[in-house]
């Protein structure tokens, strides 16, 4: 009840929604996409409220979601979701006050998906089979990234690759999910960045999609990034969220915070994409017949390459304890960077650009491997067949769904 009136939930979506975007003012790159009426924008910028005044705000649509009784199912979802939405909006609010928990409590709060370390003597294993894949003498670390220097993409060939590559995953994409006609993006190669690549969902069915060249760009990663930030990734993603809101008029869908219980659903997602478009073998034969070459690289020696790359996908979890323990100050950075080169096989220069994402986005790290393997694991219980599982993975774009939900 306000003023002795119900609140309907497109009432409490759109406070939500001035809620997220005047915390921009006070955090920009809160939002991280925006595509809603300009007005509103305006509206928060020009009067925007003290910190304190929004967490009030938070705290009442709170209460008044968890007094709200829906009618029907689809306002039932929107207002659990919309729910953990602000709550995580609330603890955002304290921590841009200075307001810090342990990693995994701080990962649950803003992501509602308590992520689960393992210690890091769990991944000995996965460096001894490793160490056998990789030929050659000394360090395993600097074997590896020898090896893997062989198969980095020329820097005048990048762009080409890349577009070959999104390409594909469109088209892949395609088969399966409708997308409106038009919907297209921009790709832009750029340096200084603490992330390897971004997509800039920019409404009406288009993105800006920027690939980080502060390191070489690995033939390995084209189609990863080309599913990830592309099809069926976060542009598909941005398109599924603009058209709920476009089309079923559901507010809260008109603005993406950064941190958000989505945010697990969506990495972990568009990390899966090129799974689910390049099932079993396919990726390897696309890359041989296609991106190799056209990258001036030996397709003969892909199939070592891509040995490499699942073997070394056993690590991925590594980085979050490593992480955890930066974070909650267990380690030094000099000492995370060390163990980030040993676990993630790489040099210092690159756990140090890794070490960068992890000190300005803090716990949003989980988002990718846990979000991964919930995304994962949720598929791979509903779908029997590739057109299941491409139905599994079109659900999870189009339904109110929180984290919890795609492990029942």
């Amino acid at each position: 009840m306000e003023g002795g009136v119900t609140r309907d939930i497109d009432g409490l979506a759109r406070d939500y929604v001035r809620l997220v975007l005047e915390i921009d003012t006070h955090e920009p790159g809160y939002v991280d996409a925006y595509y809603g009426p300009q007005e509103w924008r305006a509206a928060a910028k020009a009067s925007p409220r003290s910190q304190e005044e929004l967490k009030a705000a938070a705290d009442r649509l709170l209460a008044q979601l968890g007094g709200f009784s829906a009618t029907d199912t689809d306002s039932a979802a929107r207002a659990r979701v919309l729910a953990a939405n602000v709550s995580s909006a609330r603890f955002r609010l304290d921590m841009i006050d200075g307001v810090h928990a342990p990693f995994v409590e701080e990962a649950e709060r803003l992501f509602a998906l308590r992520p689960e370390l393992k210690p890091l003597s769990d991944y000995a294993a996965a460096l001894a089979h490793i160490d056998a894949v990789v030929p050659g003498r000394g360090p395993l670390t600097e074997r590896v990234q020898l090896f893997r220097s062989r198969f980095a993409i020329p820097a005048d060939k990048v762009d080409d690759v890349m577009h070959a590559a999104i390409a594909e995953c469109r088209k892949r994409t395609l088969a399966h999910i409708s997308l409106p006609e038009g919907e297209s993006f921009t790709m832009e190669l750029v340096k200084d960045k603490s992330w390897g690549a971004y997509n800039y969902y920019l409404g009406g069915n288009q993105s800006r999609i920027q690939i980080n060249t502060d390191l070489p760009v690995s033939i390995g990663q084209a189609l990863v990034l080309g599913c990830h930030e592309g099809y069926p990734g976060h542009h598909v993603q941005g398109i599924y969220d603009e058209r709920a809101y476009r089309t079923k008029g559901w507010a809260e869908y008109s603005v993406a915070p950064l941190y958000a219980p989505a945010a697990p659903i969506k990495e972990g997602g568009a990390d899966f994409g090129v799974d689910l478009a390049f099932p079993g073998d396919e990726r390897l034969e696309f890359e041989m017949r296609v991106l190799y070459p056209l990258a001036g690289l030996d397709p003969s020696t892909a199939v070592a390459f891509d040995a490499l790359r699942r073997a070394t996908a056993d690590l991925d979890g590594a980085l979050l304890t490593i992480s955890q323990m930066h974070l909650d100050r267990v380690i030094t950075r000099e000492q995370a960077i060390d163990l980030v080169a040993k676990y993630k096989l790489v040099a210092p220069v690159a756990a140090e650009q890794s070490l960068d994402f992890e000190t300005e986005y803090r716990s949003y790290v989980i988002n990718y491997a846990s979000g991964e393997t919930l995304v994962r694991d949720y598929v791979d219980r509903v779908g029997s067949d590739p057109a299941a599982r491409w139905a599994a993975y079109e659900h999870i774009l189009s339904t109110p769904i929180l984290p919890a939900d795609l492990k029942q």
